[in-house]
């Protein structure tokens, strides 16, 4: 494999119709269970890869160096081999800064939350964070240093504007799964969900429902993969081609 994409579960994955739109190289799909990711990583028998779910952070210990802002979010998604050197980079920062910009969504002095703690949710945190969120509340299933629970989001936190999905809670075949209900959050203005199988999940319906701004992950997966194009080959791609490949994505997958 030259190009591609490693995670555990790939088959919801439209990386490979992106990255062949974008540039001229065969990108393969290689999900790869927790047993097999470490031989696969030691024998790096690639010339660049992204990493998804559950990797983002597990790949770190096998690169040479990251780019500052690789390093700052704690999570990798982009890998380049320069002679036998791997290199990690974090696209999923500007991939979800163009969704905020490209919705004109206001994080300035705005209380957010971000439902699950994986890989994504640093990236969407770091990027709150930049664009100077007044509270970044982080929720899970199971309390942490860094987490509340659900039940706590509920009881403490009922007043936020933004609230961010980095779960995989409502992904394709979990369809009619939604993470939260977003009736608990009356001053809510904005709803993403980083989810782009189904292209509307259930909780970014709601959230059109309610009269709130729904975002699906979809803008973020295309703008994050051409930023990735960028370190792949080392070049500059023109902004306007993420909303090309989006259109042209989302029109061919609402018909089938």
């Amino acid at each position: 494999m030259d190009y591609g994409l490693i995670g555990e579960k790939l088959g919801h994955s439209y990386s490979k119709d992106i990255h062949e739109m974008l540039a001229d190289y065969t990108y393969d799909l290689c999900p790869l269970s927790k047993e097999e990711f470490p031989a696969f990583m030691e024998k790096h028998d690639f010339k660049a890869i992204n990493v998804t779910i559950p990797y983002k952070c597990d790949v770190i210990p096998y690169l040479t160096d990251m780019d500052e802002n690789a390093r700052a979010i704690g999570a990798v998604n982009t890998i380049v081999n320069k002679s036998g050197k791997l290199y990690g980079h974090n696209t999923d920062f500007p991939g979800f800064l163009y969704m905020i910009e490209k919705h004109h969504i206001s994080i300035k002095n705005r209380k957010c939350i971000v439902l699950g703690n994986g890989g994504a949710s640093k990236a969407v945190t770091a990027v709150l964070e930049k664009l100077q969120a007044k509270e970044i509340v982080l929720v899970k299933k199971r309390k942490t240093e860094s987490t509340i629970t659900y039940e706590e989001c509920f009881e403490k936190h009922s007043d936020a504007e933004i609230l961010v999905n980095t779960s995989p809670v409502g992904m394709f075949p979990d369809e009619d799964s939604s993470p939260v209900d977003l009736k608990r959050f009356p001053d809510c203005k904005a709803v993403l969900d980083v989810i782009y199988n189904p292209l509307e999940t259930k909780l970014i319906r709601q959230a059109k429902e309610l009269g709130m701004t729904g975002v699906n992950g979809l803008e973020m997966l295309v703008a994050q993969a051409l930023y990735a194009v960028e370190f792949f080959l080392d070049t500059r791609l023109d902004e306007a081609k993420i909303d090309e490949i989006f259109q042209k994505i989302y029109a061919e997958k609402s018909d089938n």
